[in-house]
């Protein structure tokens, strides 16, 4: 994928540097692609609509305020374009070509599956976009992006111009729409096939509609053979990541679409020069034809950097290419899990290699200025870290002040810590569910944190049905219980978590409080909210006090891959300052401690006493 540009290349291109306008164009096309592409799903005018709106973005650019609200502003007009051709449309119906003789590279579901290789449940995500109605089709391509890392929840409430609250409802409602639509997508697949579904579907003329949706759906609900479509759906957030961006298509270029746009000289008349004319000649009546639209010369010397800028851009657009069948994958306006090895029965060395790859472009770069050193330790209760073994760890544990730490064990015998810094043991999985493993953490003290991640592969992996038959026996130690702590969505209505605490309220079973992990892809200052957002939307949901297990910042998709320094101390500024005020945040822990091998990038300590710039933010926080 192109490389989104920073602020000071928008500033450069609204002040006219053709250089720059080649950048910001290559960088953003194929964000603006992916939205009009899965809001005008099936339709060959899609690559119309996105030179429409990179017309206007470039027409308009040197008129932008406010240079750091560029991708807000554009995705406003990008959805402004769809919503007229969306009225254009109801106004002169043209009707679906067959799928046998329309342009290929129009079906933008056929091109995501195909460039992204898409299969199992994400494939089938993808084809029931679809069956989604109009208005759904547009709110998806803002949260699908949303959900993948590319764009902000405020960046959709901006371009959507509506409430916070109201774009939330929204979102809730098309996701309900589109789990529909993927049960549909799977009646209609099954093998063998529903001899009634068959026998209803004799007169549908084969094109997705409201009407069939709902008719096949209903049916599903009814029939013995085709209700089981509606289990084991993956929640689309896991799904999406991975497949944010889809590849510019080679048509679109062959259109001149993109070596027109690519013209850095078309955004500002600072940026005409002489030599227009021949400029015009050399690349084509079409370059010729856009140049005259907006009205401005092109020099050849930008055109022809712009084809270049662009032909590369158009060639490597996808973000990543996912291409296991249905793996578990989190939410990447959200959460990224952590791979650690299920532990033995005394003990777990976790490794803080990432297993997932949710796609995210990192909407700030990293600020070049150093962040203030700070030598004095705030200890806190609330304050603890997530620790493996490392060189110093007793030093660090005591020099960060931490109130609390956990290794995800039954036990720190392998990694003891100060007299006054609280160990906290965890019953990993399901074959730590062992009288000896319950009794050795009875002995550390009066709190036990539940599964880790029951809700990934390679974590705990149970099922709710699973963890609930085991709970009792966590219960019976009469310690304070912490739930069992997923790696995403403990806010979602059907997730794990939330169909674990119905049976657990139904069954009469005790649970003291809620942990949660959350580790999110977008870098920027925004993920402060985005954070505890979630903080507050899971603790709003089940009333009970919260533990943050684990959480950070980590872009497993794209690169960067870990944020800078600065944007760490940033974000442990921000996020412990909001839990150390919510009364009902007890407390939270960073992942991880050590900061060596593959958690340099991301952990606080180097050794016992050498706190990295983050780590003395996080010293610094209580």
């Amino acid at each position: 994928m192109a490389e989104q540009p920073d602020i000071a290349v928008v500033i450069a291109a609204r002040d006219g540097d053709p250089v720059a306008v080649d950048r910001l164009v290559a960088g953003y096309l194929p964000l603006v692609y992916t939205i009009v592409g899965r809001a005008l799903e099936g339709h060959a005018d899609v690559d119309d609509v996105v030179q429409d709106v990179m017309l206007r973005v470039l027409r308009n650019l040197g008129d932008l305020r406010e240079p750091e609200a560029f991708r807000s502003w554009l995705v406003a007009i990008t959805v402004r374009q769809v919503r007229e051709r969306f009225r254009a449309r109801r106004g002169a119906p043209e009707a679906l070509l067959h799928e046998d003789i329309r342009d290929p590279g129009a079906d933008f579901t056929d091109l995501s599956i195909t460039r992204l290789e898409l299969s199992g449940q994400r494939r089938e995500t993808a084809e029931a976009t679809r069956w989604l109605d109009e208005d759904n089709r547009e709110l998806l391509s803002l949260w699908w992006l949303e959900a993948s890392g590319e764009l902000t929840r405020d960046e959709i409430v901006d371009a959507m111009d509506v409430t916070r609250q109201h774009a939330a409802v929204r979102i809730q409602r098309m996701k309900g729409q589109l789990e529909t639509a993927r049960v549909v997508v799977r009646a209609l697949t099954a093998n063998p096939p529903c001899l009634d579904l068959q026998m209803l579907t004799t007169e549908w003329d084969g094109r997705p509609s409201p009407l069939w949706r709902k008719r096949i759906a209903r049916h599903t609900r009814e029939c013995r053979y085709c209700s089981p479509a509606w289990n084991g759906l993956v929640a689309a957030e896991r799904l999406l990541a991975g497949m944010a961006l889809v590849p510019l298509p080679a048509g679109l270029m062959g259109k001149g679409v993109l070596a027109s746009l690519g013209a850095g000289g078309v955004a500002s008349s600072k940026a005409a020069a002489a030599g227009g004319a021949a400029a015009s000649k050399s690349v084509g009546a079409g370059t010729a034809k856009i140049a005259a639209k907006v009205g401005f010369s092109l020099s050849r010397k930008v055109m022809t950097a712009a084809l270049s800028t662009t032909a590369v851009a158009g060639g490597t657009a996808a973000v990543v290419v996912v291409q296991k069948s249905d793996p578990p994958v989190a939410t990447a306006a959200v959460v990224a899990p952590t791979t650690r090895p299920a532990p033995a029965p005394s003990t777990v060395k976790p490794s803080p290699t990432p297993s997932v790859t949710p796609s995210a472009t990192p909407s700030a770069t990293p600020t070049t200025k150093k962040p203030a050193v700070v030598v004095t330790a705030k200890a806190s209760k609330k304050k603890g870290v997530g620790v493996w073994e490392f060189t110093g760890t007793k030093a660090a544990l005591g020099d960060v002040g931490a109130g609390w730490y956990y290794n995800w064990s039954s036990n720190n015998r392998s990694m003891p810590g100060p007299a006054d810094v609280e160990f906290v043991p965890m019953i990993w999985g399901k074959a730590n569910v062992t009288d000896s493993t319950l009794a050795e953490a009875k002995k550390e003290g009066k709190i036990l944190l539940g599964f880790n991640e029951p809700d990934m592969d390679g974590q705990a992996k149970m099922s709710v049905e699973d963890a609930l038959a085991d709970w009792p026996k966590l219960q019976s130690t009469g310690m304070r219980l912490g739930s069992p702590a997923v790696a995403f969505g403990g806010d979602t209505a059907g997730g794990w978590l939330d169909r674990f605490m119905s049976g657990a309220k139904d069954k009469n079973y005790r649970v003291d409080f809620i942990t949660l992990h959350w580790y999110g892809s977008d870098f920027s200052p925004a993920a402060v909210d985005q954070f505890l957002g979630y903080v507050d939307a899971v603790h709003k949901r089940y009333g009970k006090p919260i533990w943050v297990t684990e959480y950070g910042l980590m872009n497993f998709g794209g690169s960067p891959k870990y944020p800078s320094q600065a944007q760490l101390v940033t974000f442990i500024n921000g996020t412990t300052r909001g839990m150390q005020k919510r009364s009902y945040v007890e407390r939270y822990a960073w992942f991880g401690l050590p900061a060596v091998g593959d958690s340099v990038d991301f952990g606080l300590y180097k050794d016992g006493n050498s706190p990295t710039d983050a780590g003395k933010a996080y010293k610094a926080a209580g």
